[in-house]
C-alpha cells in the first residue's frame, strides 16, 4: 500500500468514527409535527429520474421536501436498495410515489416505517408472492408498447415505437430526449416475487393515464381497485408524469392534506 493509499484510508475510518459519535443530523430527526411534508419520487423502467423534473417543481413550489430516486433498473433487490438509501434521508412521514415499474419497488419497500401513504402513476402493484409478470395475465398485451431485448437480457423500448407506445402527447423533442435517454431494464426483475405488499397497510392513491399505451386500461383500473386506491383518471399517455405533471403532484398533495390530519 503506498503512503498515500494509506493516509486517505486513515482520513476515511477517522471520519467514520467521528460521524459515529456525534447526534443524529437534523436531516434524519423526525420532527413532532404530523404533517406530511416529504416526498420520494421513485421513476420506472426505460426512464430516470429526471422525468420527474416538472412534479419535482410543482411540488416544491407548494412546500414540499422532494426527493428524487435514480433506480440502477439492474434488479428488483437494487432498486429496492436506492428506494431506501432516500427514505434513509427523509426528516419525517414521507410519501412514496412511482411510475410504472416503480409500483412494483415501492410495493417493496413502501412497507418502511417513514412511508406515510403511497401514490401509483399508472403503475404495477403486485401482491406478496406474486411476480410484476404475473400482472398482465388475462389482459390484453400492450401492441404499440413494444420492447426489445439485448443479449444480455436487457429490455429497451423500441426506438421506432417509442413515441407511440409510450409519449404520444410529448411534443416530439421531449419525446425524443426520453427515448434516447433510454435506461434499459434487467427483464428478470418481472420474474421476481415480491416479499412484501406495502398497499396492504397503507393508504393508496393512484393516477390513471386513460391513453396510456403500455397496459391495458382493465388492467390499470384492477390493479388500483385491488389495492384500494383512491383513482384520479387523466387523459394522457404513459409519460404522464412530464404531460400531466399538475395533476400528478395535485394528487400527491391531496394524499399529503388527508394523511396530515
Amino acid at each position: 500500500m503506498s503512503f498515500e493509499i494509506g493516509r486517505i484510508l486513515v482520513a476515511t475510518v477517522a471520519a467514520a468514527n467521528l460521524f459515529a459519535m456525534t447526534p443524529a443530523r437534523a436531516a434524519d430527526a423526525t420532527p413532532n409535527s404530523k404533517a406530511v411534508r416529504n416526498v420520494v419520487l421513485v421513476h420506472g423502467a426505460f426512464a430516470d429520474g429526471s422525468g420527474w423534473r416538472g412534479v419535482y417543481e410543482e411540488l416544491k413550489h407548494r412546500g414540499f421536501r422532494v426527493t428524487i430516486v435514480q433506480n440502477p433498473l439492474t434488479s428488483l433487490e437494487d432498486d429496492v436498495a436506492a428506494t431506501k438509501r432516500a427514505l434513509d434521508r427523509q426528516n419525517g412521514p414521507t410519501i412514496l410515489v412511482e411510475h410504472s415499474w416503480g409500483g412494483t419497488v415501492i410495493t417493496e419497500a413502501g412497507v418502511d416505517a417513514k412511508v406515510a401513504g403511497l401514490v401509483y402513476v399508472s403503475a404495477l402493484s403486485p401482491d406478496a408472492g406474486e411476480t410484476t409478470a404475473q400482472q398482465y395475465a388475462g389482459f390484453a398485451p400492450a401492441s404499440q408498447f413494444v420492447i426489445d431485448t439485448t443479449d444480455d437480457g436487457f429490455g429497451f423500448v423500441s426506438l421506432e415505437k417509442f413515441k407511440a407506445g409510450f409519449a404520444h402527447d410529448l411534443n416530439d423533442s421531449d419525446a425524443a430526449f426520453l427515448r434516447d435517454a433510454q435506461v434499459p431494464i434487467n427483464m428478470s426483475a418481472f420474474g421476481v416475487k415480491l416479499k412484501n405488499a406495502a398497499w396492504r397497510s397503507k393508504p393508496s392513491w393512484a393516477v390513471i393515464a386513460t391513453e396510456d399505451k403500455a397496459f391495458d386500461q382493465k388492467m390499470l383500473i384492477h390493479m388500483a381497485e385491488r389495492i384500494g386506491a383512491q383513482i384520479t383518471k387523466v387523459s394522457a399517455s404513459h409519460a404522464l408524469f412530464m404531460s400531466q405533471h399538475k395533476a400528478v403532484a395535485d394528487v400527491i398533495e391531496k394524499a399529503a392534506k388527508t394523511l396530515s390530519k
